[in-house]
């Protein structure tokens, strides 16, 4: 059986790509900044993660029959990756729609 985290974590990036891809249309994918955002979130990740998850004292201590058992680096479970990727895109995404969406100052002076 496969396990639940890691079936929910590819599920949810899953569903965010499709979402970018198909429905929201942000086009964060092909910006540097989003992927430079990403970069610099998932070091911070990789910080924190990995000495909430560490092995030798662990303060999160996950199932091990609920996820992969596959942990890099620092003993993070390579799902927690998945689930920040999600998290971080589905966020971005929805800003830059929100963003796109605001009039602009010209059109704001336009309207009487």
């Amino acid at each position: 059986m496969i396990p639940e985290y890691t079936v929910m974590t590819g599920l949810g990036m899953i569903v965010v790509i499709v979402l970018e891809l198909f429905i929201v249309r942000s086009g964060i994918f092909r910006r540097g900044r989003y992927w430079g955002a990403l970069a610099i979130c998932l070091a911070f990740q990789c910080l924190v993660d990995g000495w909430l998850t560490k092995l030798s004292n662990p303060i999160v201590i996950y199932n091990p029959e609920m996820f992969s058992g596959i942990r890099f680096p620092f003993d993070i479970p390579i799902e927690d990756f998945g689930f920040g990727f999600a998290m971080i895109t589905a966020v971005l995404m929805l800003w830059q729609r929100r963003l796109d969406r605001r009039p602009s100052n010209d059109d704001a002076e336009a309207t009487p």
